[in-house]
């Protein structure tokens, strides 16, 4: 399909490989200008045909007319005392989205946490996000734009001048379930991993999921990454409260996609189980108990994450004894599990506190506001 000059230019950010090789076909263009032009977007931060020097005055003046390579808006940028960078994104309808960089304390790794959606319709009961309601799912320019912002943030380039890298690690675990985005997030995820494009390891790029099980087994078949688990609570009971999703795949049928999903490669994915402590709910010892219990002999690493307090949540955060103690039972009970450190606080960018602006078509945030008002009436 040919582009003429009243078509709406494609959006080259947000293109894999082979639908940027198409694009070029379709232009009547030879597929290996697909290399070229992916490693000045996304190697050198180009946005502007006129400085991609190796491709003919020609071309560029004709992509000029049939495309375009346009990031989010950012609308805010933040930076904590402990080094975590914020950005507030403004996409296409005028919602705001958020994008989080931490850096480890040695900064040998620096953690891009990646929204996928705008809300969030799942509505886990601890998630700041999941009380926005939920607007639309993020395409996969924009959600590969918020690599681009932070690399920008860097000077543009994939690289600093002194060798290390902008971003070394991403997550999918900001706003929103990435599975439920599944079309826009695979390719996405795909030019993380594509040497035209980040570059990074499998290992180091991590989709976050609440447990949309039909996906994981479709994801397994499609892209090798790392794989991380918000399971939160060891019982079917409690984890129906916590995260409504478990009422329609329960823990047992989620542990099952889990093994499944690593049984398709060859022991180069892994997975994490994410585990909010949230005080008097599901950090005592018959949770840690119950924990080790249901995993069985899944091969996983345990994230502890201190849950962290917003506005009218009605869960409060475990002492730091109490989440020592936690740890200190799983560990004798035969799993290492880290706590993660709570960064970004003093900007709003810790774990769970991603709110973004959403126009909630669900309503959510109005029903939620209101029962708040009735409970402190």
């Amino acid at each position: 399909m040919t582009q003429t000059a009243t078509t709406t230019p494609v959006n080259l950010l947000g293109l894999s490989r082979s639908q940027m090789e198409q694009f070029f076909i379709d232009q009547g263009e030879k597929k290996f200008r697909a290399a070229q032009v992916m490693k000045w977007i996304h190697h050198e931060g180009v946005d502007d045909f006129s400085q991609m020097t190796n491709i003919s005055r020609a071309l560029r003046d004709k992509l000029s007319h049939v495309a375009e390579i346009r990031g989010p808006k950012v609308v805010y940028e933040g930076q904590s005392s402990d080094g975590t960078q914020k950005w507030v994104l403004e996409v296409e309808d005028g919602s705001f989205v958020e994008t989080v960089l931490i850096p480890s304390e040695n900064g040998s790794r620096r953690t891009l946490c990646v929204s996928s959606q705008v809300g969030c319709s799942l509505d886990c009961s601890f998630c700041s996000t999941g009380k926005q309601g939920f607007q639309r799912n993020l395409t996969a320019a924009e959600v590969i734009g918020q690599l681009w912002v932070a690399q920008a943030s860097a000077g543009g380039r994939m690289g600093h001048d002194d060798g290390r890298r902008a971003v070394t690690n991403v997550v999918m675990m900001g706003m929103g379930e990435p599975l439920l985005n599944y079309d826009n997030i695979v390719p996405a995820m795909h030019l993380m991993l594509d040497d035209n494009g980040y570059g990074l390891s499998k290992r180091r790029v991590t989709l976050s999921t609440s447990g949309v099980v039909p996906m994981i087994e479709k994801l397994g078949d499609e892209i090798d990454v790392a794989l991380a688990i918000s399971l939160h609570a060891a019982n079917d009971e409690l984890r129906n409260t916590l995260v409504p999703l478990n009422r329609k795949y329960n823990i047992a049928t989620l542990l099952d996609a889990c093994r499944r999903y690593l049984s398709k490669s060859e022991g180069t994915r892994h997975i994490t189980i994410e585990y909010t402590l949230i005080k008097d709910i599901n950090d005592q010892r018959e949770h840690a108990e119950q924990l080790v219990e249901v995993l069985g002999d899944l091969p996983c690493k345990i994230n502890l994450i201190p849950f962290n307090p917003f506005p009218h949540a009605g869960y409060e955060k475990p002492s730091r004894n109490q989440v020592m103690r936690f740890q200190a039972w799983l560990y004798e009970l035969g799993h290492n599990a880290p706590v993660r450190t709570t960064r970004g606080d003093d900007i709003d960018a810790a774990c769970g506190q991603l709110v973004g602006r959403v126009k909630d078509r669900t309503k959510r945030a109005e029903r939620y506001i209101k029962a708040v008002q009735l409970d402190a009436s």
